[in-house]
């Protein structure tokens, strides 16, 4: 994999390795799915080298996953400890397909929590900050995290569920709050309705904007839209997998960019079709095994996430954050398309308050076609004449592209569902 041919990284694999051993003791033979799945390729914890653990371990997929919850309801039979062990339990979104649920002791709960600290520390978060979590706390276990790390690190929190947006502003404003944690989209649209409320946000003390869920953090039309709406704050992307945790935190050296937590990942960067490691700055997809999750671990996952990994002193990098997903990508007349392109050709228009993206299957063709949402005193005609030819220009395809009347396409707390399929 790519972190094996820099030398600044040896220290780092070598404690990952006595990591991975201590997670394989933990795991084996208590945890029946990967008992099954490491006996099977003969792995155990006098494993030599991760390169050897990287060859003869088979993938994990989620496949596997829903089908082994499927047969052993409901919780799968991926457990290292006794039911009674466990204190937390989450559930994917399911927005790639059956959600899963996933439990936590209150150990690996821990080990997920200092992974957070990881990323609040990077974005320069300290016990003087003021934190608003914007978004209803459900079984999604990304905020719950967020929140408890930020607590244990000192921090004044403020929960935001079940709040109308423009409540939510009222709270940022009048605590001054310091640091907001929220998608992208949600960042967009707390501006927007500031906007309609007659709010001034430069009036606020917020001065930092954790982001994850969607892959607009590091996209820099989309990271620019959403500073200059807030102007006194800097977004600071990150990302993670309710199966997996948080995974990396926006590289501190330069923005757009995303760091691997070494400290409780072992990330792998394989071909889609061939599984063998790719170069440096040639695009994969990213591989995971958790070394400190271990009452649920996930061993040689595959996230589905593409990236393009390079290696920086003892830093693994991901060039341009999450680049997309491999099941989310569309054929359109022979061009490969992912929702990360339209994110990064349609965020420099200001004047688009929202958009979707409409997937038709009419024919064996699929074609696509964009709805837009024009900002307040926006010339719609000559706003859709410029996006179709941006279109055409960046992407080499004519898209029909709609008008939608004002507010009538849908907002969004949590991931955006943009794509539509007709």
């Amino acid at each position: 994999m790519a972190a094996a041919r820099s030398t600044g990284r040896e220290p780092i694999r070598a404690r990952q390795l006595e990591q991975l051993r201590d997670l394989i003791r933990a795991v084996r033979p208590a945890n029946a799915f990967y008992e099954t799945k490491l006996g099977g390729a003969g792995i155990d914890d006098a494993i030599t080298s991760l390169e050897d653990f990287t060859e003869r371990c088979p993938f994990t997929t989620k496949d596997e996953l829903v089908a082994d919850q499927t047969a052993h309801a409901p919780y799968g039979s991926n457990l290292t400890f006794p039911a009674e062990h466990y204190t937390r339990i989450h559930q994917t979104s399911g927005t790639t397909g059956a959600p899963l649920r996933w439990l936590d002791t209150p150990e690996s709960w821990q080990s997920m929590l200092e992974s957070w600290k990881t990323v609040y520390r990077a974005a320069g978060v300290s016990p003087a900050d003021r934190a608003l979590f914007a978004f209803s706390f459900g079984p999604f276990i990304g905020f719950w995290m967020a929140y408890e790390a930020a607590a244990q690190m000192g921090c004044l929190c403020f929960p935001g569920g079940g709040l109308t947006s423009a409540t939510r502003l009222r709270i940022l404003l009048e605590n001054e709050v310091t640091l907001l944690c929220c998608t992208p989209t949600y960042a967009l649209r707390l501006a927007e309705v500031a906007k309609l409320e007659g709010i001034d946000l430069s009036h606020a003390k917020l001065k930092t904007i954790v982001v994850a869920g969607e892959p607009g953090g590091s996209i820099p039309a989309t990271r620019k839209r959403i500073e200059s709406a807030w102007p006194n704050a800097k977004v600071f992307d990150h990302h993670g997998m309710t199966e997996v945790g948080p995974v990396t935190h926006e590289w501190p050296h330069e923005k757009n960019n995303l760091q691997i937590i070494d400290a409780a990942y072992l990330a792998e960067i394989v071909h889609p079709e061939t599984n063998q490691p790719v170069a440096d700055g040639e695009e994969g997809e990213l591989i995971l095994t958790t070394l400190t999750r271990t009452a649920m671990p996930l061993l040689r996952y595959r996230t589905g996430d593409l990236v393009r990994p390079e290696t920086h002193g003892d830093a693994l990098i991901l060039r341009g954050g999450i680049l997309g997903r491999a099941d989310d990508m569309v054929i359109i007349r022979g061009v490969n398309i992912y929702p990360s392109a339209f994110e990064h050709i349609l965020r420099p228009f200001e004047a688009i308050a929202e958009y979707q993206v409409i997937i038709s299957q009419k024919t064996e063709m699929a074609e696509l076609h964009l709805r837009i949402e024009p900002a307040p005193n926006t010339d719609a005609n000559a706003l859709a004449e410029h996006i179709t030819d941006t279109l055409r220009t960046q992407l080499n395809l004519r898209i029909p592209v709609e008008m939608a009347e004002p507010n009538s396409l849908p907002r969004f707390e949590l991931k955006a569902k943009r794509w539509i399929r007709e």
